[in-house]
């Protein structure tokens, strides 16, 4: 089907409601990292995930049941546990780990690397980058080492290995489920979410997390933010935006919520940022939207 006919089949959503969808998933996503380090306190870092993918998952789940929509089957159930060790377990799970040692802005920026990432999958499983998505690779790549390299990162160990990891595995996760039988987006979300939960549990078993505490109202408020305004409104938002518009708007918050998640740390947590970790957040971010832009190009040049 090409855009005209695609533009035939559905109407096009209104300027306000994109404008609305785009700053739900740019300003909600780009707090979450924020968010994070404010219920750390309170919450272990694997308690933490386990209980804001539970609740998230259960709610969008029994809400779409009742509006009608299939469960996963067997089969699909247990592709999700398997894509929700990267997706969940890996990816927001290792974000949680990291920032107990590094603020949320750096590890924002950290992660800003994931489409990079995910063009080297790609490429490994047959999808070649043209020039122009090449020259964006190495200038990312660049900026990630740059980072690596000199920043507050390279004082934390674990920091550095968590978001080492966390970056390729979501990027991981996502191009596998590409070719994968999953249910219908949301239901399949619900469902990562859900077996993700199972998993943070088990992690926060092995590392012997608990309780120390009752959690304060201030950090209990953060983890209720990570799950309406992250795990379900910011989600939905994104899905909706992936349906109505073109990919490489759905997903410009790749290179939009790294400096909303720096903005929000120097704002609300006092963070600092040095020259260095700003100069590879703008080479990372660099190589993001050229990588970003050239995919633009080469969906208008099929679908033309």
């Amino acid at each position: 089907m090409n855009s005209a006919t695609a533009s035939l089949a559905r109407p096009a959503p209104s300027a306000l409601a994109v404008g609305l969808a785009l700053a739900a998933v740019f300003i909600l996503w780009g707090s979450t990292y924020l968010a994070i380090r404010f219920a750390l306190p309170g919450y272990p870092p694997f308690l933490l995930g386990a209980i804001r993918m539970f609740l998230a998952g259960a709610l969008m789940y029994a809400v779409l049941r009742r509006r009608g929509a299939r469960p996963p089957t067997a089969r699909q159930w247990r592709t999700l546990a398997v894509l929700s060790i990267f997706m969940i377990l890996l990816s927001n799970g290792f974000v949680n780990l990291a920032e107990t040692q590094v603020n949320s802005g750096l590890a924002a920026i950290a992660v800003a690397s994931m489409p990079l990432f995910a063009g080297v999958f790609s490429m490994l499983r047959g999808r070649h980058p043209s020039k122009v998505e090449w020259l964006g690779l190495v200038v990312g790549f660049a900026g990630v080492i740059w980072l690596n390299a000199g920043s507050a990162l390279s004082g934390s160990t674990l920091g550095l290995v968590c978001l080492v990891i966390a970056p390729p595995a979501w990027a991981w996760g996502s191009v596998w489920s590409r070719d994968l039988d999953l249910p219908e987006p949301f239901m399949s979300a619900s469902g990562q979410m859900l077996v993700g939960s199972a998993w943070m549990l088990v992690a926060a078993l092995v590392t012997g997390e608990r309780f120390t505490a009752m959690p304060s109202l201030g950090e209990t408020t953060a983890m209720l933010n990570l799950v309406v305004a992250g795990s379900i409104f910011g989600f939905t938002a994104y899905i909706w935006l992936l349906h109505h518009v073109r990919p490489a708007l759905a997903t410009s918050y790749a290179y939009v919520n790294p400096p909303i998640a720096v903005v929000f740390g120097a704002l609300f947590a006092g963070e600092r940022f040095s020259a260095h970790d700003l100069g590879a957040m703008a080479v990372i971010l660099a190589g993001v939207v050229v990588i970003t832009l050239a995919k633009a190009r080469a969906v208008r040049g099929t679908n033309a």
